[in-house]
């Protein structure tokens, strides 16, 4: 989970309280078992993307959009290190 790449163990935390109605909380530990984590891991990631540079939004659509609208250049100049696409014709899966 994002949680664990960004805060691994070890590093130092704060504990912070929050109150949540009982029906929100019974949604959260229902997600949290569905996803195999904690309550906390799931809050924390919560308030990471609460804190998030807003002028991130969007942008791995936009790099996506770059790559698949150059791949085929990126492709020409690098071909060593071309990957297999799938969306190619002629390229093997």
């Amino acid at each position: 989970m994002l949680y664990a790449l960004l805060y691994g163990r070890g590093m130092a935390s704060k504990p912070v309280t929050i109150r949540v109605p009982e029906e929100l909380h019974a949604r959260l530990q229902e997600r949290a078992e569905a996803e195999g984590t904690t309550v906390t891991a799931l809050i924390t990631e919560a308030a990471i993307n609460a804190v998030r540079d807003p002028r991130l939004e969007g942008a791995a659509e936009v790099f996506r959009a770059f790559v698949a609208d150059n791949a085929d250049v990126f492709d020409a100049a690098f071909p060593d290190d071309a990957p297999d696409r799938l969306d190619a014709p002629g390229r093997a899966a």
